[in-house]
C-alpha cells in the first residue's frame, strides 16, 4: 500500500478539529446551526493554515447522507462524507483557479450550476486560488454570485485576497485565516508523534515549529522529511544536517566574538559558519534572525511567546546578548538587512561580509554617542544634546559601549601616598591607566589636592566638557579605582573647574548667539569628539553652552 503523507494522513476531519482557526469553526457551526450559511464564502490566509481543509469540512456538514439536515458533526462515513476527503465528490466539485483561470472554464461552471445535485442537498464549487482567475473570468463568475441558485454553495479559497475584485468579495463573506500560533503547532507535532510511536526531544520540535513560519502543512512536511531521513529520537542537530541550517551555536559564538571586539575570532567564527556549507546571504540571514530574537528577548522579556526558542537557544542568547543594547540591535537588523544586495551581487562576497562584521566588532573604538553627551539621569535625550552640542543627528551605535572599569595596573608611588608625590609622578600615572580613554580624560586634568582620601582633580575652563564626561556613567567610580591603584591607597575623587569664580562673573552668553571660533575649535581637536564626527561624517555647526 502507497505511503501516505502525514499532512494528508492527519488532516483535520471536522471543526472540532482545525488547529488554530478557533473563531472561524465556531462561527460556521453556529450558521449551520442557525441555517444562515451564505451562498458565498471568501477564505483567505497564507498557505497551509487550513483554508481547503475548512471548505472540505463546510461540504461535509452541509452534504451529510447520515443526517437528514447540515449538521456541524458529520458522520465521516456516508458516501458524501467519504468522496469528499478524497475530492470525488460529484456534489463538491474542486477547482484550481491557476489551471482553471480562463472565462470558458467559468462559463462551463455556469452551464454546470443550473443542475440540481446528484444526491446531496447541495451543489458545492470550492475554487482555490481563486485570485487566479482572469479579470473576463471574474465578469462572468459575478452574474451568479449575484443570483445564485438556492442549492449552489460556493467557496473560494486564496493566499493574496487583494487581487480578488471587490465586486466579487462583496459578494461574499469573508473569514481570514491567521497564521496558527508556534504553540499549537507544537502540540499537534507532539500528538502525531506519540501517535506514530516516533521518539522525539521537545526542542526538536520546537524548531520545527519555528520553521514552519505558521503554517501547519509546512510544519507536517518538515517532519515527514525528517522522520524518513534520520533514525530516533529526532534531534535539533539531526534537523540542521537535513536542512542545511546554520548552527545555531556556532551563530551565537560569532555574535559573541562580535560583541567582545575580538577581529580574530570573529573571522574564526564566520569561517566555521562558512565550511559547514553555509552561504553568504545564509549567514546574514542567521544574524538578522538572531539580532531580531536578541531585540525582543532585551525589549519584552516575559512575553515568552514572542520568542520560539529552544532552552539552549534561549541560554546562548541570554548571554550573548549582554553585549548589545536595543538600538544598536536595530541598527545592526538594518545595516546586515541593507547588505543582502550587495553581497548577493558582489564578486567578492565573503570580503564584503567579513569587511562588514569586523566594522561591528571593532565599533568599540569610536565612543558611543549617549556615552559621550550625558549621564543617565540627563533631562536632554542624547539625540537633543547631540544635536545643541555638534549639529549633527544621533545614528545608533554599533554595540553596547563596554562599561569603564579599571583592569589591574602596575602601582606608580610606593610607601606613603602623599599630595607631593602625586603632582610629582601624575604623568607617570596617567601613562599606567591601562584604559586609553581614562588616560585621555585625565591627560586634561591635574591634581589640586588630597584632603581625607579625597583626590581633587581641575580642569581648565576650555576642558569642562571633558570633566562632565569623567563625572558622568559610573567613570568617576573607576577613575577613583584606577588611582588608587596606581598609588597604592584607597582615594576617591572630585572634580572643578580651575578659576571658576572669573567664569562665573563673565556675562552669560545671548541665547541663540553663535560660539566663538576658540570655542568651536577646542571641541573640534577632542579626541572624543573627533572619533563622532569621523564616524559621523559630519561637522560641529554651534556649541551650545548650558546655563
Amino acid at each position: 500500500m502507497a505511503y501516505t503523507v502525514l499532512a494528508r494522513r492527519y488532516r483535520s476531519q471536522t471543526f472540532g478539529d482545525v488547529v488554530g482557526q478557533v473563531a472561524i469553526s465556531q462561527t460556521l457551526q453556529n450558521a449551520i446551526k442557525t441555517d444562515k450559511v451564505a451562498h458565498a464564502y471568501l477564505f483567505t490566509g497564507t498557505r497551509g493554515v487550513g483554508k481547503t481543509t475548512t471548505a472540505r469540512i463546510l461540504a461535509k456538514s452541509l452534504n451529510c447522507l447520515a443526517s437528514d439536515k447540515p449538521t456541524v458533526e458529520p458522520c465521516l462515513k456516508c458516501d458524501s462524507c467519504a468522496a469528499v476527503n478524497t475530492g470525488e465528490d460529484i456534489d463538491v466539485i474542486e477547482i484550481d483557479g491557476a489551471s482553471n483561470r480562463g472565462i470558458e472554464n467559468v462559463r462551463e461552471l455556469r452551464n454546470n450550476a443550473i443542475y440540481r445535485p446528484a444526491r446531496a442537498r447541495f451543489k458545492i464549487y470550492i475554487i482555490d486560488e481563486v485570485h487566479m482567475l482572469t479579470t473576463e473570468a471574474f465578469n462572468a463568475l459575478l452574474k451568479i454570485l449575484e443570483e445564485p441558485p438556492a442549492h449552489i454553495k460556493f467557496i473560494f479559497a486564496t493566499t493574496e485576497p487583494n487581487k480578488v475584485p471587490a465586486t466579487i468579495q462583496s459578494r461574499c463573506q469573508r473569514f481570514d485565516f491567521t497564521n496558527i500560533s508556534p504553540a499549537d503547532i507544537i502540540t499537534q507535532l507532539k500528538k502525531i508523534l506519540v501517535e506514530e510511536k516516533i521518539k522525539f526531544e521537545d526542542d526538536c520540535i520546537i524548531a520545527l515549529a519555528r520553521l514552519a513560519n505558521g503554517s501547519m502543512r509546512d510544519a507536517l512536511s518538515l517532519l515527514d522529511q525528517l522522520i524518513s531521513a534520520a533514525g530516533e529520537p529526532l534531534t535539533v542537530k539531526t534537523l540542521e544536517e537535513l536542512l542545511g541550517l546554520p548552527s545555531n551555536e556556532k551563530t551565537y559564538l560569532l555574535l559573541e566574538k562580535i560583541g567582545q571586539s575580538d577581529a580574530g575570532g570573529t573571522l574564526q567564527a564566520v569561517d566555521d559558519l562558512i565550511v559547514g556549507g553555509l552561504s553568504c546571504i545564509g549567514l546574514l540571514d542567521a544574524l538578522v534572525q538572531s539580532f531580531r530574537d536578541m531585540m525582543v528577548f532585551k525589549a519584552a522579556k516575559n512575553s515568552s511567546t514572542l520568542l520560539i526558542l529552544t532552552e539552549a537557544e534561549k541560554k546562548g542568547l541570554s548571554k550573548v546578548a549582554e553585549y548589545f543594547d536595543i538600538p544598536s540591535i536595530v541598527y545592526n537588523i538594518s545595516l546586515f538587512e541593507k547588505l543582502r544586495w550587495p553581497v548577493k551581487n558582489s564578486d567578492n562576497p565573503r570580503a564584503l561580509l567579513e569587511a562588514s562584521l569586523l566594522r561591528v566588532a571593532l565599533s568599540e573604538h569610536f565612543m558611543s554617542i549617549p556615552d559621550l553627551l550625558g549621564g543617565k539621569n540627563s533631562n536632554v535625550s542624547s539625540a537633543d544634546a547631540l544635536k545643541k552640542n555638534t549639529g549633527v543627528t544621533e545614528r545608533p551605535a554599533f554595540k553596547q559601549p563596554v562599561p569603564v572599569s579599571a583592569p589591574q595596573q602596575r602601582q606608580v608611588i610606593e610607601g606613603n601616598c602623599a599630595y607631593e608625590k602625586i603632582k610629582e609622578n601624575w604623568g607617570v600615572i596617567i601613562e599606567s591607566i591601562t584604559n586609553s580613554r581614562m588616560g585621555d580624560f585625565l591627560k586634561k586634568a591635574s591634581p589640586l589636592g588630597l584632603n581625607g582620601g579625597v583626590l581633587a582633580l581641575g580642569f581648565n575652563a576650555n576642558d569642562e566638557f571633558t570633566m562632565q564626561l569623567c563625572q558622568n556613567n559610573g567613570r568617576a567610580e573607576a577613575i577613583a579605582e584606577a588611582l588608587s591603584q596606581a598609588c597604592g591607597t584607597e582615594l576617591r575623587t572630585s572634580f572643578e573647574l580651575i578659576n571658576q569664580s572669573s567664569q562665573n562673573q563673565a556675562k552669560p552668553k545671548p541665547k541663540g548667539a553663535k560660539a566663538s571660533k576658540q570655542v568651536i575649535d577646542d571641541a573640534a581637536n577632542s579626541p572624543f569628539i573627533k572619533s563622532v564626527l569621523s564616524e559621523l561624517e559630519a561637522n560641529i555647526i554651534d556649541v551650545e553652552e548650558q546655563q
